[in-house]
Order: C-alpha cells, then sequence, then structure tokens
C-alpha cells in the first residue's frame, strides 16, 4: 500500500498570507508552490496546503481544523495567539458554555482551540484533528486507502489516525450535506505509482472527477475531492 496522506489543503483568496499564518501558529516553514503554498506535515502531523482561488465558498465548508491545549491559560494563549496573527473569532451558531474556541483565519476558514483534558485528542500533538463532512463509508474508504487504524466509529462518526499516532481525521457523520459545486477544501495524498492507486481507490469506492497536469482528482464516497499526485 503506497498511498500517504501529504496535506488538508484549502482554496484561500490570498494563499501567500494565510500559509504566513498557520507557519507562524504552528512554527512551520513554508515552501512555495505554483499557485499556493505548502507547510509541509510530519510522520505524525498533516501537511496544510493554500491555493489561491477566487471561487466562493457554496454550501458548508467540508473540513476544518481543530488544535490542542495543554492548559486554559495555553488555550488563552493559543485564541490571543490566532488574533494576533490576523485571525478573528467566528460564530457558528456554538453555545456560550461550550469549553472550545470557535475562530477563523485570514482565509476565513474555521478553527477550533479545543479545550485541555479533552480525551479524544490527547497526545496527538497540536494539530490534533483535521475533522470533515463525510458519512461512515468516507471513514472506511479513507482507512483502507492509508492503512491508517479507524480509532472511533460510533453513530456513523468515524475517525482515522497513523499507526504512528498524532493528527487524527475524522468526519461527523449523518446528516451528511451533499456537495454542491467545486469544493474549496479537500485532502490531497500522495501515491508511489499514480496509476496504480488511482485504479485502487476507485475500487475502494472513489471516483474520477478530472487529470490534471500534476495529479488527479478524485471524488470520495461522498462526493468530496481527493487530490491525488506521484510522488514517494
Amino acid at each position: 500500500m503506497a498511498v500517504r496522506l501529504e496535506a488538508a489543503t484549502f482554496e484561500v483568496a490570498d494563499a501567500e498570507a494565510t500559509a504566513r499564518f498557520w507557519a507562524a501558529l504552528l512554527d512551520r516553514s513554508v515552501v512555495a508552490e505554483a499557485g499556493g503554498a505548502l507547510l509541509p506535515g510530519s510522520a505524525t502531523q498533516v501537511g496544510l496546503r493554500f491555493v489561491a482561488s477566487e471561487r466562493e465558498q457554496v454550501g458548508p465548508r467540508r473540513l476544518h481544523l481543530h488544535l490542542t491545549s495543554t492548559s486554559l491559560e495555553d488555550q488563552q494563549g493559543t485564541v490571543d495567539r490566532v488574533l494576533e496573527l490576523g485571525g478573528r473569532h467566528l460564530d457558528v451558531g456554538q453555545a456560550p458554555a461550550d469549553a472550545f474556541v470557535v475562530l477563523a483565519d485570514p482565509g476565513d476558514n474555521e478553527l477550533c482551540v479545543i479545550e485541555p483534558g479533552n480525551r479524544f485528542l490527547a497526545g496527538t500533538g497540536f494539530l490534533g484533528e483535521v475533522t470533515c463532512e463525510g458519512s461512515r463509508d468516507v471513514g472506511v474508504f479513507w482507512r483502507d486507502a492509508l492503512g491508517w487504524s479507524l480509532v472511533w466509529d460510533d453513530g456513523g462518526e468515524t475517525a482515522v489516525q497513523s499507526p504512528l499516532g498524532g493528527t487524527k481525521v475524522s468526519w461527523g457523520g449523518p446528516p451528511v450535506a451533499p456537495q454542491a459545486g467545486p469544493a474549496r477544501q479537500r485532502l490531497d495524498a500522495v501515491a508511489d505509482d499514480l496509476a496504480a492507486e488511482t485504479a485502487r481507490l476507485l475500487g475502494l469506492g472513489a471516483t474520477l472527477v478530472r487529470e490534471l497536469d500534476d495529479r488527479v482528482d478524485l471524488a470520495d464516497p461522498d462526493g468530496t475531492t481527493v487530490g491525488l499526485r506521484a510522488g514517494s
């Protein structure tokens, strides 16, 4: 099995500014790419990619990020840092009593700073979770695509995690909003053998969307875009 999760990818109006924000927040380097920038991940932390685009967001966002905290002071410090770097508070209908804090980055992407003591994200690292719109079928699809463990499977909600630990990728289960137009958020993966792995993912339930110069775009079983490129 030779597919590696490379990045959670976001289309934004200003890819350079959004990448600088996340690089400062996560203490990562920025790698310039044609039309955007990549913040490489590690064996246990998922990478982030920002692509310049003027397309409007249509329908709900397909994924957002969760950051972890070690104490209430640490949580507030992260919130303050987000605001200092150009983020803002975001109202998505959360209750005043909710212990997590919802914010948006300069590219208008939602992120949550999770309260300390959250058992689900214990030991995941600072970028604790990429949480997505998706059914149980999508969680199973990514389990099989990546060869990761299905670490949560309850009531249609699923999550996968590398055997090495680190960032979890989760799907919230039903109801799943249908994909409305081209997605501005996707998951990007790398394949040792692009043709063979494309065929394997199609066999796991993906569908072919388009073939580009640098990657193949697939859709997962719920219709959310998956970018797959050749690499090692």
